[in-house]
């Protein structure tokens, strides 16, 4: 079974698990009913949650533990399970493809736990928590362009039915939500509009650059681990993917729900 897709999602505040106010949550509990949401033999998240100096991969033989990395959040969130299995065959296979294409430092770790970016999504996308998953990190101290190579070494896992997800966020500044604004800031409206002209006509380059090519870059992500999920997503997609917007809603004024779908397409 081939996984024609990568995504990026944009997963926002942990409470999209219980708030039925979020339209991001009825997008991703809709997800199997898409053409794209098929169901993979195992899915690898890259999250903006789990950050280490060199590549590294999580291998969990057995049932996964649900991490509330989170703080000053309804008790009922605490409570809220993703026993989903592990994917060691998986991260050996990331392991070696990664390697395989010029990463000489590639680390497998038991990291026992999904941590909320990986399990919120996927508990509203494949609440069954039937099927294998491990995580992959991400490199603060390294560029858009690591990350989108890490993605193209990648590639290769669609041929196999995996599912390669990248969750972060589209915009990710937690000094400047507006808990009271009901309007879209200006300065997050125009990055978010930067970002889906320049995935959907193929620049990725400037994407990858983003720090220097998109308007207020840094007020849109004063830190780019949430970002990053996004360039490995693209990468895996396919040096000529096609970029779609699936999804766009908003949260306190300056938290934008952006998802997008990568599709190969021929050279």
């Amino acid at each position: 079974m081939k996984i024609n897709n990568t995504f990026f999602i944009s997963h926002g505040s942990p409470s999209l698990s219980i708030d039925d106010s979020n339209p991001a949550r009825d997008f991703l509990k809709g997800w199997k009913k898409q053409d794209y949401g098929q169901i993979p033999k195992a899915i690898l998240v890259i999250s903006g949650h789990w950050q280490t100096d060199e590549p590294t991969v999580s291998s969990v033989d057995g049932i996964l533990d649900t991490s509330h990395d989170f703080y000053g959040f309804p008790a009922s969130m605490y409570k809220l399970k993703y026993p989903a299995p592990g994917a060691p065959d998986l991260a050996k296979r990331v392991q070696e493809l990664l390697k395989g294409s010029g990463f000489e430092r590639v680390h497998v770790e038991k990291r026992p736990s999904l941590d909320s970016g990986a399990w919120v999504p996927l508990m509203l996308m494949y609440p069954e928590a039937d099927i294998p998953v491990c995580q992959l990190s991400i490199q603060l101290h390294l560029d858009g362009t690591h990350h989108y190579n890490v993605g193209l070494a990648l590639a290769p896992l669609k041929d196999e039915g995996v599912m390669i997800i990248g969750s972060g966020s589209a915009t990710h500044n937690l000094r400047d939500l507006r808990f009271n604004s009901k309007e879209i800031i200006t300065w997050a409206r125009e990055f978010d509009q930067w970002l889906e002209e320049a995935l959907t006509t193929g620049r990725y380059q400037d994407v990858n650059d983003f720090q220097n090519k998109a308007p207020h870059a840094k007020k849109a992500h004063p830190s780019p681990d949430h970002f990053y999920p996004l360039h490995v997503a693209a990468g895996a997609g396919g040096e000529k993917a096609k970029a779609e917007l699936i999804h766009r809603s908003w949260e306190l004024g300056t938290v934008s729900y952006a998802s997008y779908k990568f599709t190969d397409t021929p050279i």
